[in-house]
């Protein structure tokens, strides 16, 4: 399949079993590869966030040409240079001293196992053939015990990427190490098949680890219909942003997530900018067999600002038993503005990623030669926790995400109780307290509509909802209304101020 094809070929296409462990790269088997790069501009196909059609490859819009390149690795003997920027589960999120007189809070490391409820799966999905899945009330037996604004957070569980990105001196180089961060955010995925709570229209979540990890986000439910996250963080000399939306689909066989959104990240120092959209995932043998996800499809990591020009070509091979690559093959290479490649990427998603730099270029304009100087693993996964099946095989940083935290908003994801009663391990009642939100929020809904209908008759106008952290603004170069953090969430929680927080549970 190539990794162009659109969400709505993929229904065509036939998948199999995959072998449940990926595996690393065979760097010396995998280190030289060829890579078409489509000739497209970003602005000239950028797509509106409530565009709910397509695929999340960017190159598959608008000019369709393509230049091969080849990449070949130079020096092999020393391949494997270890850029010291990773470090264990354990150095990472258990406590530390922040300085000789400060003593980080300790968290837990783990959450209640998961009871074994039988469930009779084909009575519950032979409905959703072909629907939005966004729209059909599932119970929690198919979920984990994390809202969709928890789970956005795992994407800085690797955030001292981010942090050495922000110490490169060379713009070339710096994309390379946000290339290799967005790639980490999909390093759960191959063994996290549970489904994370839907949230309700206003419901927030808040974590500040900037003691022990360095960063603080927010995030918050801006739109019901279609679902839309929004999210700010900020840490180590770079902030990052996005606006989450998607489209799902049951295809009988498997499940389709289309990401729509698009993620953004900023290092004040220089203004460099870089912008990026998150490619399919496919979760696998919905009706028979073990349950397994591929992440596939094409990626283009612009470089805005002071970085304009700047791009990453990213493809995600899709799997398959009819290739010599690695399964869960993650290639691509950093361009300048005269599209040129400086840096080539390497890896797998559920692995490391490992980056060179270009050191020569030979053949022609159409199909250039690029050769490498040694990689350097610019991202390592790390281990789970080797009794984490017992808990729906949460990392350490999500079994962190749910605890309950003191002085939060009211609307905070720990605060919901459907998610806290089956993360208690009871699932009736979470069952029982889940159709009681989401009868809730429908009513809500009516109420808002009846108003509006009203209004509407008194020829007065009536104003649509508005999030309480986030507000919408025109995107810059665009047409586009994204929503913006105002930036008020923090001084609200110091000031235990939650007069503008709606009553969600």
């Amino acid at each position: 399949m190539d990794a162009a094809t659109s969400a709505s070929d993929d229904e065509d296409n036939e998948f199999y079993d995959a072998q449940e462990e990926g595996g690393s790269v065979a760097m010396q088997e995998d280190s030289s590869f060829i890579l078409n790069i489509p000739m497209t501009t970003h602005h000239n196909h950028r797509r509106n966030s409530n565009d709910a059609t397509g695929s999340s490859s960017e190159g598959e819009e608008g000019n369709s040409e393509t230049q091969q390149v080849l990449v070949v690795a130079e020096n092999l003997d020393n391949m494997d240079v270890t850029d010291r920027i990773s470090v264990n589960s354990s150095q990472a999120l258990t406590p530390t001293l922040s300085n000789q007189s400060k003593v980080v809070r300790k968290r837990r490391t783990r959450v209640p196992d998961k009871p074994n409820y039988p469930l009779n799966l084909w009575s519950i999905i032979k409905n959703c053939i072909g629907k939005d899945l966004s729209k059909i009330p599932m119970p929690v037996n198919f979920n984990e015990p994390l809202s969709m604004l928890q789970r956005l957070t795992e994407d800085f569980e690797y955030s001292e990427i981010l942090d050495k990105a922000a110490q490169a001196k060379d713009t070339c180089e710096q994309l390379a190490y946000v290339t290799a961060f967005t790639v980490s955010s999909y390093s759960t995925t191959s063994n996290r098949t549970g489904k994370p709570f839907n949230p309700l229209l206003g419901e927030t979540y808040e974590c500040d680890r900037t003691e022990d990890l360095g960063w603080r986000c927010i995030n918050e439910q801006v739109s019901h219909h279609p679902p839309m996250a929004a999210q700010y963080c900020e840490g180590r000399g770079w902030r990052c942003w996005q606006e989450f939306t998607m489209t799902s689909k049951f295809r009988g066989k498997y499940i389709q997530i289309v990401p729509l959104g698009y993620t953004h990240v900023e290092f004040p120092a220089t203004g460099n900018k870089y912008t990026w959209r998150k490619v399919t995932t496919t979760v696998h043998n919905i009706i028979v067999g073990k349950l397994w996800v591929d992440n596939h499809g094409d990626m283009e990591i612009f470089g805005e600002r002071s970085a304009k020009g700047v791009k990453c070509h990213l493809k995600y091979l899709p799997y398959s038993y009819f290739t010599r690559d690695t399964q869960r093959r993650v290639k691509g290479v950093v361009m300048d503005s005269a599209n040129q490649v400086k840096w080539v990427i390497n890896g797998t998603w559920d692995s490391k990623i490992e980056i060179a730099p270009v050191t020569s270029t030979s053949g022609s304009t159409e199909n250039p030669v690029y050769k490498t100087g040694n990689y350097k693993t610019a991202w390592t996964r790390r281990v789970p926790p080797p009794d984490s099946e017992k808990y729906y095989n949460f990392t350490l940083l999500a079994c962190q995400l749910n605890e309950p935290e003191s002085n939060v908003a009211p609307t905070d994801s720990r605060l919901r109780p459907d998610q806290r009663l089956m993360e208690d391990g009871k699932w009736n009642e979470s069952n029982q307290e889940k159709l009681r939100l989401e009868e809730s929020q429908r009513a809500r809904r009516r109420q808002r509509e009846a108003e509006a209908e009203t209004a509407a008759a008194e020829g007065r106008p009536y104003p649509p909802y508005e999030p309480v952290w986030f507000g919408k603004e025109k995107e810059q170069g665009t047409d586009n209304l994204v929503h913006v953090y105002k930036g008020s969430y923090w001084d609200a929680k110091s000031k235990q101020d939650w007069s503008k927080c709606p009553t969600i549970f």
